[in-house]
């Protein structure tokens, strides 16, 4: 049985019912992944995981873009 599986990105809420990982879900929004951190379920999650990590129900997943200025 497939489940959908509820998420929030930046507190916007998304479904799905693949199984994608943090990988899929930066190249379906297509982030340049040099100018952002991204917090999984209120951590910082190192670049090397986001093919490991699959999303799960209720995930929350913040993506904060680095600006520069002076």
């Amino acid at each position: 049985m497939v489940t959908k599986k509820q998420f929030f990105v930046n507190d916007h809420e998304f479904y799905t019912y693949l199984d994608i990982t943090l990988s899929d879900l930066i190249y379906y929004f297509n982030y340049t992944t040099s100018l952002f951190v991204l917090e999984y379920n209120n951590s910082i999650c190192e670049k090397t995981q986001w093919n490991k990590i699959f999303i799960t129900n209720k995930d929350k997943i913040e993506i904060v873009t680095i600006v520069g200025g002076g």
